[in-house]
């Protein structure tokens, strides 16, 4: 059954689009087989993976409002192929809407991994792209999700948001997921020219690093990661010498060492 990630953080701009892709790559290019999940109705991941998500008729969206109205929508006529061997279920804006929607639904919380479960023995990973927001949409992607990674930039104003993330994540493992963790922080945007952002990843590892994993991959400032999001590729298709393709790499090796680890205890508690 595969791990689900939610890439996640409330703020905008840090990297969590480009992160979902380029591990997502990352991992497929590492032979696993992996699942996208656009949970961003400004579909950014469906534009940076190829597609106009505004013309699709089949979008997380539209599964959600189908679950909602008690219909039972097949998950798998809604994923998309890339040719850099990743599967996604895109976004568009059919997902705005359902913020609202999902008030009154029943399970709320639980839509999107009752969805997932026609899915998930058909990936070793499904990594979930979240939006900035900490609304019920990003709620449910948590819910769903084994684990999130948390990427911030490298400035002091974006990482003091990270203390309202984890009372979000606490309130989901309190409420409807007592199982999430949180593989780690990534730091992103990192530009390695000037001393703020060193001081910014000193604090966080001082603040964070005894409770929670800080990946010792690193993701600088690059225009070669933008470029490869509108050329719909991925950075390793664009510019596989580039160095935010080697922190992605890097990035990769890490979260599949924590996936081996945890498939290692899983295992030996269930012999004992």
């Amino acid at each position: 059954m595969a791990k689900v990630i939610a890439i996640c953080n409330q703020k905008g701009g840090v990297g969590k689009t480009t992160t979902a892709l380029n591990l997502g790559v990352g991992l497929a290019r590492s032979g696993k087989r992996v699942l996208l999940i656009d949970g961003d109705p400004q579909s950014d991941l469906t534009t940076a993976l190829g597609w106009n998500g505004d013309a699709l008729d089949n979008s997380l969206g539209r599964l959600m409002y189908l679950a909602t109205q008690e219909y039972k929508p097949r998950v798998k006529d809604s994923i998309l192929h890339h040719p850099e061997s990743i599967d996604l279920i895109p976004s568009n804006l059919d997902l705005s809407s359902m913020e609202t929607r999902l008030v009154n639904a029943m399970s709320r919380e639980k839509i999107l991994a009752n969805l997932m479960k026609d899915v998930r023995n058909d990936y070793d990973y499904i990594v979930i792209d979240c939006m900035p927001s900490l609304g019920m949409i990003t709620i449910n992607a948590l819910t769903a999700a084994d684990s999130v990674i948390i990427p911030v930039q490298a400035q002091f104003l974006p990482a003091k948001g990270m203390t309202q993330l984890m009372r979000s994540i606490d309130m989901v493992r309190n409420h409807t997921n007592d199982k999430l963790k949180i593989d780690g922080v990534l730091m992103t945007l990192v530009d390695y020219r000037t001393n703020l952002a060193k001081e910014v990843i000193d604090t966080i590892r001082t603040k964070y690093g005894m409770q929670i994993r800080i990946f010792d991959a690193q993701i600088p400032v690059a225009v070669k990661a933008a470029e490869a999001s509108k050329a719909g590729q991925s950075i390793f298709e664009y510019d596989k010498d580039s160095k935010p393709a080697k922190a992605y790499e890097a990035l990769t090796k890490e979260v599949i060492r924590i996936g081996e680890r945890e498939r290692h205890r899983n295992e030996a508690s269930i012999t004992r």
